[in-house]
C-alpha cells in the first residue's frame, strides 16, 4: 500500500502541473481571490458526484468530529491561505518559476511531521528525498542564470538614452519578483502545514468525502474574504463574463483541487508525508515539457539535467 500511496503522489504531481498553467492564465485576468473560490466550488460539485456514485452522500456526515476539526483547519490552512500566496505568485512571477518554489514543501512538510506527528523516515525515501530535491535546486539554479543572461542582453540591446529608463524598469521588475518569490515561499510553508493538518484527520475517512470537508471550510472561507473586501461582483459574477477564464477555472478545477487533491490525501493515508510532499513537489520538473511545446518557452541545458536527477529520484521510493 506504500507503493500505491507514492504513485498516488506523483500522480498528484501530474495533476497540479496542469493545474499550475490553467490557473496562470484565469489569475492574470481576472484575479487569485475569485480563480481561487470558484476553483474550490466546482470541486466540491465534482467531489459531491463521485461520492454519490461511489454509494457516499453529498456530504460527508459519517465524518467524525475530530476528522470535521483537523480538515477543515486543513482547507483554510492549505486553501485559504497557501493558495492566496500560491496563485498570487503566479500573477507576479509566473506559474513555472511559482513552481520550482514547491521543491521546498517537503522539507516543510517532514519537519513539521517530526515535530507534530513524530514521524520518521525510512532511509530509503530520504534518499529518494534528497537526490529529488538535488534535481530541483540544479533545476532552479539554472533558470536563475538564464534569467539572469536574457536581462544582459536586453539592456545591452536598449543601449545609449534608455540606460535610465532601463535601469528603472529593471528595478521595478526585481521588486515585483521579491514579492513574488516571497508569496511563492509563504505558499510552501502553508502547503506542507496544511499537509499535516490533514494527516490528523484522515483516521477513519476515505480519501474524497476528506477532500470533501477541505473544500467546504476554502468555500466558506474565500466567501467570507470576498465579502470583506467588498469585490462580490468581481468574484462571484466576472469570471463568467469572460468564457475563455471560466473554462480555465474549470479545466484546472478538474485536474486540481478535485483529481489532484483527492490524490495527495489517499497519498497522506499510504504513506508517510516526507515521501509523499516530495514525489508532489515534482511538479516543477513535470511543468517542463508543456513549457517547450505549449508555452513556447526556452529551457536552459542544466534544467533537464535536474529534471532528470529528479525523476531518477523518484524511482528510489518504489526501488528501495
Amino acid at each position: 500500500m506504500e507503493k500505491l500511496g507514492a504513485l498516488a503522489a506523483f500522480g498528484t504531481a501530474l495533476f497540479w502541473t496542469a493545474s499550475a498553467i490553467a490557473f496562470e492564465g484565469a489569475s492574470k485576468r481576472v484575479g487569485a481571490l475569485a480563480v481561487n473560490f470558484w476553483k474550490v466550488t466546482m470541486a466540491f460539485v465534482l467531489l459531491a458526484l463521485s461520492s454519490l456514485a461511489l454509494g457516499g452522500g453529498i456530504l460527508p456526515f459519517g465524518a467524525s468530529g475530530t476528522s470535521w476539526i483537523f480538515l477543515s483547519l486543513s482547507g483554510l490552512i492549505g486553501f485559504v491561505i497557501a493558495d492566496y500566496f500560491l496563485f498570487n505568485a503566479y500573477v507576479l512571477i509566473g506559474s513555472r518559476v511559482t513552481v520550482v518554489f514547491q521543491a521546498l514543501t517537503p522539507l516543510f512538510a517532514a519537519a513539521f511531521g517530526f515535530f507534530i506527528l513524530g514521524q520518521t523516515m525510512r532511509l530509503g525515501a530520504l534518499v529518494g528525498m534528497a537526490t529529488v530535491v538535488t534535481g530541483i535546486v540544479i533545476l532552479v539554479v539554472a533558470r536563475n542564470a538564464a534569467a539572469a543572461k536574457a536581462r544582459a542582453s536586453a539592456g545591452a540591446a536598449e543601449g545609449g538614452g534608455g540606460v535610465e529608463h532601463v535601469a528603472s524598469e529593471a528595478q521595478r521588475r526585481r521588486a515585483v519578483q521579491a514579492r513574488g518569490y516571497a508569496f511563492a515561499f509563504l505558499s510552501t510553508v502553508f502547503q506542507a502545514l496544511g499537509l499535516v493538518t490533514s494527516k490528523l484527520g484522515l483516521s477513519g475517512i476515505e480519501a474524497i468525502p476528506a477532500t470533501q470537508i477541505r473544500v467546504l471550510a476554502a468555500m466558506a472561507g474565500f466567501a467570507i474574504q470576498t465579502l470583506l473586501l467588498r469585490r462580490a461582483d468581481e468574484v462571484f459574477a466576472r469570471p463568467f463574463r469572460e468564457g475563455r477564464v471560466a473554462v480555465r477555472i474549470g479545466l484546472g478545477s478538474v485536474v486540481g483541487p478535485f483529481l489532484g487533491v483527492t490524490c495527495s490525501l489517499y497519498a497522506l493515508q499510504h504513506t508517510d508525508v516526507g515521501t509523499a510532499s516530495t514525489l508532489m513537489a515534482l511538479t516543477p520538473v513535470l511543468i517542463i515539457p508543456p513549457a517547450i511545446l505549449f508555452m513556447r518557452q526556452k529551457v536552459a541545458a542544466m534544467e533537464i539535467v535536474g529534471a532528470a536527477i529528479a525523476v531518477a529520484g523518484t524511482t528510489l521510493f518504489f526501488l528501495v
